[in-house]
């Protein structure tokens, strides 16, 4: 009886050692096959991108041995980058799996930047960063997405008084023209044509594109933004579509505040637009003049804009979602390195005056072609107090606001 109990263990012993013996043969069969897969399925000079992509050599070399260079690729410091990154990094980290390994967020992020700042196309963003093609179309909109969320409170309408009243002095003391708020304004962001659009983004200009509506700050910061209207909108018709239009209409502006901009808008008691037409008056023609000098705040927003981010130099080839998370990213980036980086926007980069009010231009103009602007709307009816409105900085202007040099510029 012993003798077969004793048996009985020794099987079950023999078994349970055999059972784990050839668990561990399966697992390492599987491994292997992972393994071999797993090689199969990323080229070897993709394979090879932590030891010779661009992440690790170009861009590991210039951030530590000439931070300059650095910046005029990343178009910010190590510091700004670093910092980015950690406010995106848990959004767009992926898990390891047993397939492939994720991409690490910093690539992701320095892909995106790239991108942001060269327009590069895909093809050669894989062969730099030794990333696949349909990889780099997956991650830019989710990376730029990421970076609009981050930083999108970097573009915001005042809400308390001071903030209103910062806006204010600055367009005041910058350019002379009291109880402006901001310069409004919208731009072509020229795409390839999605399918079957037909002239749905075909624009005056004969190529397609969406629309970027902007207000913009006395500090050359975008305070609001629209994203996405079709190509084919005017200024006017984008703007009376937007959410700012009625939160103007319902009073958003401070009291007596008014905005300026183009001829493409409409006049209202909170909007100023220029005085129609050729047989002007001398009055009529310094209010454009003063008027035009103010409305260059956005002028230069945009083009530093488009300076910083080439990108938008040419057609952005992907979809319309991802047209509009490029826009957002750039417009966030722009506003927070404006706030986080002294030599972002320096004086030489924007428009500037001498002593007798002549226009030295900011060196953007000389290096890029400017965004289209958008046409102008038909000429509709406007109020008799918008035209009061009107009228009243006319008079100003030419009495107690006017300055020096303001009769030289008109002639």
């Amino acid at each position: 009886m012993n003798s077969r109990k004793q048996l009985k263990r020794r099987f079950n012993y023999l078994l349970k050692n055999l059972s784990i013996l050839l668990l561990n043969e399966l697992i390492e069969m599987v491994e292997n096959e992972i393994t071999k897969n797993k090689r199969q399925w990323v080229r070897k000079w993709i394979d090879d991108r932590n030891e010779t992509g661009g992440s690790a050599l170009l861009l590991k070399q210039l951030r530590f041995e000439d931070p300059a260079e650095y910046k005029l690729a990343m178009r910010m410091s190590p510091q700004n980058f670093d910092e980015l990154l950690s406010m995106i990094s848990s959004s767009i980290q992926r898990h390891d799996t047993f397939m492939r390994d994720a991409l690490p967020a910093k690539i992701k992020l320095e892909i995106t930047l790239t991108f942001l700042a060269s327009g590069m196309y895909y093809r050669f963003l894989s062969h730099f960063y030794r990333v696949s093609k349909p990889a780099i179309s997956q991650l830019i909109p989710e990376v730029c997405w990421a970076i609009y969320t981050a930083l999108k409170t970097y573009i915001k309408i005042p809400e308390r008084e001071v903030e209103w009243k910062i806006i204010e002095d600055g367009f005041n003391t910058k350019w002379n023209f009291p109880s402006c708020y901001g310069a409004i304004d919208g731009k072509h962001i020229i795409i390839k044509a999605p399918p079957n659009s037909g002239s749905e983004f075909y624009n005056y200009k004969k190529t397609n594109s969406t629309v970027l509506l902007a207000l913009v700050d006395h500090d050359y910061c975008f305070s609001y933004i629209d994203v996405g209207a079709n190509g084919n909108a005017s200024d006017g018709g984008v703007f009376k579509n937007s959410s700012l239009y009625r939160r103007l209409e319902d009073g958003l502006l401070p009291t007596n505040g008014v905005i300026v901009g183009d001829a493409a808008f409409p006049l209202k008691n909170y909007l100023l637009k220029p005085y129609p037409g050729t047989q002007l008056s001398t009055a009529e023609k310094v209010f454009n003049y003063r008027l035009s000098r103010t409305r260059r705040i956005s002028e230069n927003a945009f083009g530093i804009l488009v300076s910083r981010f080439r990108v938008f130099e040419k057609a952005i080839p992907t979809h319309l979602d991802t047209v509009d998370a490029i826009v957002c990213a750039a417009c966030a980036l722009h506003n927070w390195l404006r706030k986080r980086s002294s030599s972002y926007i320096t004086s030489n980069c924007v428009d500037r005056e001498d002593n007798d009010g002549q226009i030295i231009e900011g060196t953007w103009r000389s290096e890029i072609n400017p965004l289209l602007s958008i046409s102008e709307q038909q000429r509709g009816n406007h109020s008799m107090t918008a035209k009061e409105k009107r009228d009243l900085y006319r008079n100003f202007f030419m009495t107690a606001g006017s300055v020096p040099w303001q009769l030289d510029r008109i002639h």
